[in-house]
């Protein structure tokens, strides 16, 4: 009888541990396998353009955190440009950081920086509201964020456009 509740323990330790593993590779390889179709927002508000940057891989021995592109700083709107593009995962928020040259996840953690939003998609042009007040001097750096687990995804340095 003690085989029996043996067999049937290690069973079931076996079936949770292999649900649990097989749910963890599902999340990490679905943005892979079924990837959401391109943002193809357009800017609309053609505010005065402010600064222009390009997104970065932070960490090249780091082949899931990058991103590439263009972003487009206006007085009222982030414009991620049509040639964006970040490596998949969980809840990307782009944010405005107080901190030129941002290079890893530690130069982000402990700064006051302002969260625009989730990001709407992987890749493709999407525009994110400024709120008002914000005064973008104080702002060198635009930074693709995993909130979930205060990741740095890909920073891109500001420069101020000219007038």
């Amino acid at each position: 009888m003690r085989r029996f509740w043996r067999g049937l323990v290690i069973f079931l330790l076996g079936a949770v541990l292999g649900t649990a593993f097989g749910v963890a590779l599902g999340f990490f390889f679905f943005p892979f396998v079924f990837p959401p179709p391109a943002a193809m927002e357009e800017l609309t508000d053609r505010s005065p353009l402010v600064a222009t940057g390009t997104f970065v891989h932070a960490n090249p021995s780091d082949p899931v955190h990058w991103g590439r592109g263009k972003v487009s700083v206006y007085e009222r709107a982030v414009f991620l440009e049509s040639d964006f593009e970040v490596g998949p995962g969980p809840a990307f928020h782009v944010l405005l950081v107080p901190k030129p040259a941002i290079r890893s996840s530690a130069d982000v953690k402990d700064l006051m920086y302002v969260d625009l939003g989730g990001l709407r998609s992987f890749k493709g042009s999407q525009r994110y509201a400024i709120p008002a007040g914000v005064d973008l001097k104080s702002y060198p750096s635009v930074v693709i964020w995993c909130e979930r687990f205060s990741v740095l995804i890909s920073p891109a340095d500001l420069t101020p456009a000219s007038r």
